[in-house]
């Protein structure tokens, strides 16, 4: 069996494939040379993470791929059902990079209630002329402890979310789009654990009552939070999007940050991913990262380690 880790794969993820007598290639190749690299080497499976997009005509010019995988959660970039269809095997890691996505949010989040995202941009340039200034600049900062977390998305990544933001001493609202209790559970560095209800309520409960809000949903059809949502808010709400570009409406999101309804947002995704509006990268409200969440290497271990485990058990069966 052959393996294109088209996107990365971890040493890990590699070296139980190979042991297991699995080939893998570790080439980068472009979307309009794969359908050809993997005839050529005649791959039987295909690994990807969010830069490469599996699409209904690499599946329909690879007749020969067994197993498409995906390194993380959402499978928005692969034509899944069509896959199935045609035989093809689908795999993926939906909890892997949980834990390092709902840091991230906390990340960005700290970051914009202290301001060190704006304070880390202009410390070199100013700080030995303008020490004071800067100093009074961000005075107006806030604390995370006993403010309101909105959680919209109920799924792996939006429960650990839930986690952090318990374990901080924040009050709890979640959203999730079929309505679901959650038993969530914090296990503490000396085997105690805690267990926690989470029921959800809905959206507009998470908009007007939240004070922190973090986004960590599926690829929804048109924006789930537009200037409608933003207007239910309230005033001087934190939000973050980890989840995928174009839930938020990024131009009601700056209209929003102007009038002062929105205080601060965190985008580590992008409507125009991989090129950005120049307008969001030049806000000072926004505090930003690259797409990634799950780019941790504790998470790469544990995304290779599931794939290989899964590409393992499929090659048995066939």
């Amino acid at each position: 069996m052959i393996v294109l880790a088209n996107d990365g794969l971890s040493e890990k993820g590699i070296l139980l494939l190979k042991e297991a007598g699995i080939t893998v290639l570790e080439a980068r190749v472009s979307s309009e040379h794969l359908s050809k690299f993997i005839n050529d080497n005649n791959v039987d499976v295909l690994l990807v993470r969010s830069a490469t997009q599996v699409r209904q005509k690499l599946i329909d010019e690879c007749p020969n791929l067994k197993i498409i995988g995906r390194g993380g959660v959402g499978m928005d970039n692969i034509d899944v059902e069509y896959a199935i269809d045609k035989g093809i095997y689908i795999i993926n890691t939906p909890k892997a990079s949980c834990k390092s996505v709902a840091e991230l949010v906390f990340a960005h989040f700290f970051s914009l209630a202290r301001f060190l995202h704006e304070s880390n941009r202009l410390m070199p340039l100013e700080g030995e002329t303008n020490f004071n200034t800067l100093k009074k600049s961000f005075n107006n900062a806030t604390e995370l402890s006993g403010k309101t977390l909105g959680v919209i998305g109920m799924g792996n990544i939006g429960i650990e979310v839930i986690k952090m933001g318990i374990s901080l001493g924040m009050k709890i609202l979640a959203y999730n789009r079929t309505p679901k209790t959650e038993k969530v559970q914090l296990t503490f560095f000396d085997g105690q654990s805690l267990d926690f209800e989470i029921k959800s309520v809905t959206l507009n409960e998470v908009l007007e009552n939240s004070d922190f809000i973090s986004l960590n949903t599926n690829l929804t059809e048109g924006y789930l939070i537009d200037q409608k949502e933003l207007e239910l808010m309230k005033e001087g709400v934190f939000i973050a999007n980890t989840a995928r570009g174009g839930v938020i409406n990024e131009v009601a999101l700056l209209d929003a940050i102007e009038s002062g309804k929105v205080y601060g947002a965190a985008l580590d995704v992008f409507e125009k991913e991989p090129t950005p509006e120049v307008l969001i990268l030049m806000n000072p409200a926004l505090s930003l990262s690259p797409h990634v969440g799950g780019n941790t290497k504790d998470a790469q271990n544990r995304i290779g380690e599931e794939l290989a485990q899964q590409i393992i058990k499929i090659k048995a069966q066939l």
